[in-house]
């Protein structure tokens, strides 16, 4: 009996070893194929900007292979054709990724996305020219609505499964060279998971449905933090606004941030960036997002690039600093600060959409963390920007709705109520994006003033100068 007990125990343990290095080989696979972060490093301030990582593949990144294939699987839920560069996505020669897209591996290679994507501005002298890309410039043909709507249809189509999206005619098999354990954790596990998560976003963005297209070059950046990030009840708010440019930082220290001045602090408005990209509060890369910060400090304003009549700018110049200057030139008394909405008389959509609810929510959001949210507050109006780089900004008012610089100074009856926004050939006549004509309509979103926060009501300054007045002014406008 003693031999046996011997013999039984000896076995016994050495079973128990087996399933110790059983367990313990499955646990480190498991880390090493979901869990194991590899850090991305770009020397390049401006590389960073457009590709580093900001903490956003944890939550909101897709499995990199499955991302890249899509586009050729699902292209019925894309506006046109050209993939992902249909929604205004753009790609630099000889790069991997586009503009505003990063890719991490966390276990696997996962995308995310970057500050760049919604501020890299491009133009064109004419729709034959390779666009010119502008970093820290905001985007007039991204179309964040139209990414994310196309995650969700894809999700939600029945092929969306693993056979589909591995062994397809374009699918992840014919593309990567994966080996068989990854094509069976793809198979059974990445794909299926993300499947769920997408249609789980699908529910998220719902809210979406049910009011105006955002359309290129506009973005509605706070609904979703309200409702994905800081749980706060489905409203009936609109915050579809225009993007922004984020170059000169420096120079605008001390100025109100985001259209109706919310924030104070680039810092803190750097961090709920990159939380409203996807990061969350332990992905979020705090080094990372310094460094952008700092990039986004020291980059000049673009340039004009065309021709100027510096005679006619001059006194343009004097037209700018009796009628502009006090709200709109680095040193105003008025620039950078918040003008009521009752006083601009544009639309008010953006600005009721933020509330002391979310204010409320976010810093106790922050709280505990290393980062905090303590400038974010409530306004009543929007801000006397700074008119830096303003050639480039086109549409105007900060729901986008006015096409030119030229209309800009038309009283608001006379503005047009449609236009197409989106295609990125410049006029410099006009000072905006052309946004009327065959090329326009077919590049382009149509923008229809009469729908609600589409309004391009208000702003009346400079709307009574005379003709040659208004013309001597843009052409200094044109310098700045």
């Amino acid at each position: 009996m003693a031999i046996f007990s011997g013999k039984f125990g000896k076995n016994l343990t050495a079973i128990g070893l087996v399933v110790v290095l059983f367990l313990g080989t499955l646990v480190g696979v498991g880390w090493f194929k979901f869990l194991r972060e590899v850090p991305t490093f770009y020397a390049s301030p401006e590389q960073h900007f457009n590709y580093g990582s900001i903490g956003a593949e944890a939550r909101d990144g897709m499995p990199y292979w499955m991302w890249l294939v899509l586009p050729r699987l699902f292209p019925e839920y894309l506006p046109g054709p050209g993939g992902y560069a249909s929604l205004g996505i753009s790609w630099e020669p000889g790069e991997e990724l586009p503009i505003g897209f990063s890719k991490k591996v966390i276990g696997f290679p996962r995308q995310g996305i970057t500050c760049a994507v919604c501020h890299t501005a491009t133009y064109r002298n004419s729709p034959e020219e390779n666009p010119t890309f502008v970093y820290t410039g905001p985007s007039s043909r991204f179309n964040l609505q139209g990414y994310i709507n196309f995650l969700r249809s894809s999700a939600r189509d029945p092929r969306f499964n693993a056979d589909y999206i591995l062994n397809s005619s374009n699918g992840i098999s014919y593309v990567a060279g994966l080996s068989w354990l990854d094509k069976q954790l793809y198979r059974f596990l990445i794909i299926p998971i993300t499947k769920t998560i997408l249609l789980n976003f699908d529910e998220s963005f719902s809210w979406m449905d049910v009011r105006p297209d955002q359309g290129p070059g506009r973005i509605a950046p706070f609904n979703p933090v309200k409702f994905r990030i800081l749980g706060l009840p489905i409203d009936d708010t609109i915050g579809n606004s225009d993007m922004m440019p984020l170059w000169n930082e420096q120079q605008h220290e001390g100025f109100a941030l985001h259209w109706d001045g919310l924030e104070t602090s680039l810092t803190e408005t750097a961090l709920e960036g990159a939380l409203g990209d996807g990061a969350t509060q332990k992905s979020l890369d705090v080094e990372g997002i310094a460094r952008v910060e700092d990039y986004i400090r020291k980059v000049p304003p673009p340039a004009y690039p065309y021709a100027i009549d510096t005679q006619l700018a001059e006194t343009g110049s004097l037209i700018f600093e009796n009628s502009c200057a006090s709200c709109h030139a680095f040193g105003g008394e008025r620039t950078g600060t918040v003008i009521p909405v009752e006083e601009i008389g544009t639309d008010r959509h953006r600005l009721d959409m933020w509330t002391q609810e979310a204010v409320d929510a976010y810093k106790a959001y922050s709280e505990g963390y290393d980062w905090e949210f303590t400038e974010i507050r409530k306004t009543n109006g929007y801000v006397s920007v700074a008119l830096d780089g303003l050639w480039l900004r086109s549409p105007y008012l900060h729901n986008g709705s006015v096409p030119s610089l030229v209309d800009l100074f038309e009283s608001p009856e006379n503005r047009p109520t449609e236009f197409y926004r989106g295609y990125d050939v410049y006029d410099p006549v006009k000072m905006g994006f052309i946004s009327t004509g065959p090329e326009a309509e077919k590049a382009g979103f149509r923008y229809d003033t009469s729908l609600p926060a589409n309004s391009n009501q208000g702003h009346v300054y400079g709307t009574d100068l005379s003709t040659q007045d208004k013309t001597a002014l843009i052409e200094y406008l044109k310098m700045l």
